[in-house]
């Protein structure tokens, strides 16, 4: 694949950051701040963010494992975030060599759809089993969640990006 203009070779991903990002989040996921519908979902951002740029190591059965551990800490549905967060996988998998050929801001305008429908899963198996209706708060979720992209890309980049090291042998 030609690399596009402007972006940075990047050093290979370590497998252990990769899941110290995804416990993280998991983690951030879990603190009790209450549950309010329209907070962003921060481990569906990681996942959908390793999903695009680690297709291989991340997949759709790390996302629905992770979905079963956040149905068991919210005590939703077994399989409510599950199935949510695989489709959210698919998705994310589906599009990346696409979405790589973006800028940050590109690339947050072709995920808000994939968060879009996530919610929508989550809230159409909820309210099926006779769940209430959250209210229209949890349309700024999966926005909230897009508008972070650019910080998460960043954020989890950052360890793989070299450092500026000019040689004349090297010119990468």
């Amino acid at each position: 694949m030609i690399m596009p203009r402007g972006h940075q070779l990047l050093l290979p991903a370590n497998p252990l950051f990769i899941a110290f990002s995804l416990l993280l989040a998991l983690l951030v996921d879990m603190v009790p701040v209450g549950r309010q519908a329209w907070m962003p979902d921060v481990l569906a951002l990681v996942l959908v963010f390793w999903n695009v740029h680690q297709p291989r190591r991340v997949g759709v059965g790390w996302a629905f494992v992770f979905g079963l551990l956040v149905d068991v800490q919210h005590g939703a549905l077994l399989g409510q975030h599950a199935l949510a967060y695989s489709v959210l996988s698919f998705g994310a998998i589906a599009l990346h060599r696409r979405l790589l050929w973006f800028g940050l801001l590109g690339q947050a305008v072709q995920v808000l759809p994939l968060f879009l429908l996530a919610q929508a899963i989550s809230v159409l198996v909820r309210l099926m089993v006779g769940g209430m209706w959250p209210g229209w708060t949890l349309l700024l979720a999966p926005v909230l969640e897009a508008a972070l992209w650019p910080l998460a890309s960043w954020l989890l980049l950052a360890p793989q990006r070299r450092p500026p090291d000019p040689d004349a042998h090297r010119p990468l």
